[in-house]
């Protein structure tokens, strides 16, 4: 097996992964904040979480994957101001901000479960560890980086050194404002609230005691708190969007390390974003696309999921039904290949282990690339075409490589033989034929779309062979 190399974004390069625990990789992953529906941007993030999570048990490794669900309220602006996200949600639809937790987080899982992405070991819910949260602002507090202020307790980021290294932050020339807002209360621009006092002439669904009051968590202390729950004061991997690196993921850095003092988490992982021709796509407008706006639209999630597979995570991939449509057009190529050779395969087929094994060890270099699934696919290709490879070899390989495709390629079904077919349907056949012998191409045509109708599909071959799918 080839080495696994990752870029790791803390380090800005790609690096040999070793874990912590031979044999054991501990990930935690950024979820969804659950006051709406997930858009194929965000899903984006789950896929190239997924992809990575799948090479790693590739490579024989037993993976705990943590994944938080934010269903608290925190602040719509990374500011600490604004329109709580859940009471936001609820407004809009009259319902409690715990139903409309529960309503959209199962719609979440839904939307993984279609794109086959494999759920986390551990779902953790922000609003099941306030104690731990509280728990940590204490920690933060008794060692001196806190501060409070008439809104909320906040963070001190002039107490940590090393603040800003993932993002490699320019703290000095940050305009005033341009990240979080500055006020006379805020001691620094890069200072944000770790909980949020409730206001006094409003009565919120979602508050509780604490020390210093009745309030609510901030923006971030829930992924510090939670991953080290279940994780320990340092893990190995840490994955979410490119989004999430100058603010999100810096802040838990900054809590997490000022607490334990020790690192935090070893490789940092970062997708990038899916983008239309207004650019990326957002939840604050009001308009996004759903995966079920691509269902209802008769695409597949698996075609989504072919799309999402032909760029690398770490690059940005433009979306339109142009592109989905190209997807879509190439991974039906790709299950009828696969269902015509399945059709050939024989009983007495044999596997030579040096000619898969090669294909094999490339596969390996692809994918321990730094998740390089694209160049994968492109092998897949190659091999279906190679003739020194019997048809059982190519089935056996496609059966390795969609471990880490999620495609469902092993359920593609054979073309059945036209001795499987209704005489009806070879009569027509026969007869579209002729009409083509005969240059009668309109009857031909005509009869092609009749054996359609009746659910059959000719597929023309070399010298004038056909044979019928079933559709």
């Amino acid at each position: 097996m080839e080495k696994l190399i990752l870029y790791n974004t803390l380090t800005r390069r790609k690096e040999e992964f070793r874990t912590i625990e031979p044999g054991i990789v501990k990930m935690y992953c950024c979820g969804p904040t659950v006051y709406n529906f997930a858009h194929i941007g965000n899903l984006r993030a789950y896929f190239f979480e997924d992809i990575l999570k799948r090479v790693l048990l590739y490579n024989g490794y037993n993976v705990k994957h943590v994944m938080n669900i934010t269903d608290v309220g925190h602040l719509v602006s990374d500011d600490d101001e604004g329109e709580d996200k859940m009471e936001k949600g609820s407004a809009r639809e009259g319902k409690t901000v715990w139903e409309i937790a529960n309503f959209y987080t199962e719609a979440f899982k839904k939307d993984i479960s279609l794109l086959n992405i494999i759920p986390p070991t551990i779902y953790c819910k922000a609003t099941d560890n306030i104690k731990e949260q509280i728990d940590m602002i204490k920690c933060l507090e008794a060692k001196g980086y806190t501060y409070t202020t008439a809104d909320g307790v906040y963070y001190d980021t002039s107490k940590f050194p090393e603040y800003g290294k993932l993002a490699m932050l320019d703290i000095e020339g940050l305009e005033e404002g341009k990240r979080i807002q500055f006020s006379d209360e805020k001691k620094n621009k890069t200072d944000f609230a770790l909980w949020k006092f409730s206001p006094k002439d409003e009565k919120r669904q979602m508050e509780w005691e604490s020390p210093w009051g009745v309030g609510f968590p901030g923006w971030h202390i829930e992924c510090s708190a939670m991953s080290q729950k279940y994780l320990g004061e340092t893990f190995d991997i840490h994955c979410g969007g490119v989004d999430h690196i100058p603010i999100h993921h810096t802040n838990e850095i900054a809590q997490a390390e000022a607490c334990s003092g020790k690192q935090f988490v070893n490789y940092w992982l970062h997708g990038e974003f899916l983008i239309e021709d207004k650019g990326k796509m957002s939840k604050s407008s009001g308009e996004f696309l759903r995966l079920q706006t691509l269902i209802d639209k008769g695409y597949s999630p698996l075609d989504y999921r072919y799309f999402l597979l032909m760029t690398h995570y770490r690059k940005k991939i433009k979306f339109s039904f142009d592109n989905l449509d190209a997807a879509r057009n190439g991974f039906n190529n790709l299950k009828s290949k696969i269902a015509e050779i399945k059709s050939l395969v024989k009983d007495s087929d044999s596997v030579d282990v040096a000619r898969t094994g090669k294909y094999l060890e490339r596969f390996s270099e692809c994918i321990n690339d730094d998740l390089n699934a694209g160049e994968g696919l492109a092998l897949l290709w190659e091999l279906l075409k190679n003739e020194t490879l019997n048809y059982a070899e190519k089935i056996l390989l496609v059966s390795v490589f969609d471990n880490i495709f999620g495609l469902d390629l092993e359920k593609v079904e054979a073309v059945k033989t036209n001795a499987d077919v209704p005489a009806e349907i070879i009569d027509l056949a026969e007869k579209r034929i002729e009409a083509k012998k005969s240059k009668n191409f309109k009857l031909a045509d005509e009869l092609r779309d009749l054996i359609k109708q009746k659910g059959y599909e000719v597929v023309d071959e070399k010298g004038g062979a056909y044979s019928l799918k079933q559709l």
